[in-house]
């Protein structure tokens, strides 16, 4: 990937997309293509297809997507289907058509079955039931591999899929109907701690495990898989390490200076009991991460402090 390569990425005012885009930038690429939801709205053929035929991308990372917690996928599911669906075909349709030199998907550790053998290793998609609570958008992401793998089969179209690990960091959704578990516990802590509360519930039983990775390595990670991976098999991207949500929200609640008690709801759902990914293949190009959990998380919260009036972007 040259230099002075047009880059598209999908979805650049997202958490995943804004840190490929300091990736990239970091890493000399200046000649990006980016435009706003009202610019282009992926979920639109005709608007895709218009931008591009008219800007030309050679390469595209493809960040967008609706995305949430296990509270989002159950109040939304039609939208976490159809809107997934939409900027998935969309975009690969017009990346193909308009002659695309390569495109990378973004999935999600989801797409692993709910008793997936851990670690969970590639070889493992659609090899067991899903776990209900985000079954809509693991369906639509599983729909985005397949596709991809189809363009790569039928047209020779080069497009790979990597599939992350739960990721955090600078521009996460802290938004406590629609977030993730560690920014959800990140704001819910912060509020405690500022009106004085002696107790925070959380969901679930606090076993469950998580492997979480600082999207500014994920990105790190996406951008050195454009230039060395050029394989249609899925790849999976993480810390190759876990923890459970009672020592995750430990971290969280020290990080933040929260020292109340925490309390488990355990008649709310847990989700997936564990999701650690099976990193070797990432490993063996070279990868791995760079920032800690604890330090990932301190500047996390810093950005937070420092953006958490500002409006929505799109």
């Amino acid at each position: 990937m040259l230099k002075t390569a047009s880059i598209f990425v999908a979805g650049h005012r997202g958490m995943v997309g804004s840190a490929i885009v300091r990736q990239l930038r970091a890493s000399g690429y200046s000649n990006l293509a980016l435009r706003s939801r009202r610019e282009v709205d992926l979920r639109d053929a005709q608007s895709v297809d218009r931008f591009f035929a008219s800007e030309r991308p050679e390469y595209v990372f493809l960040a967008a997507a609706k995305v949430g917690g296990i509270l989002a996928n159950s109040t939304y599911p039609v939208e976490f289907l159809r809107d997934n669906l939409l900027i998935e075909l969309n975009v690969m349709e017009a990346a193909y058509k308009h002659g695309v030199t390569k495109l990378e998907m973004l999935g999600s550790s989801c797409i692993y079955p709910k008793m997936a053998p851990q670690p969970m290793q590639e070889e493992h998609l659609l090899t067991g039931s899903l776990e209900p609570t985000n079954e809509w958008y693991a369906i639509a992401k599983i729909a985005g591999i397949k596709l991809a793998q189809a363009y790569w089969q039928q047209y020779g179209f080069r497009s790979i899929s990597l599939m992350p690990t739960n990721l955090y960091g600078p521009g996460d959704n802290f938004d406590l109907q629609t977030s993730h578990v560690l920014p959800a516990l990140m704001r819910k802590f912060h509020e405690a701690k500022e009106s004085g509360a002696s107790e925070v519930e959380l969901w679930g039983s606090g076993l469950a495990r998580r492997d979480l990775l600082h999207v500014d390595d994920m990105a790190s990670a996406a951008v050195q898989l454009m230039i060395e991976y050029d394989e249609p098999g899925i790849i999976n991207v993480g810390s190759g390490q876990d923890l459970t949500i009672g020592e995750l929200a430990q971290i969280v609640g020290e990080v933040v200076g929260y020292r109340g008690r925490i309390a488990y709801d355990a008649t709310k759902p847990d989700g997936t009991l564990r999701k650690l990914m099976d990193v070797s293949r990432l490993r063996a190009l070279g990868w791995s991460a760079k920032i800690g959990l604890k330090d990932g998380i301190s500047s996390t919260y810093a950005w937070y402090l420092s953006h958490a009036s500002e409006p929505v972007r799109v």
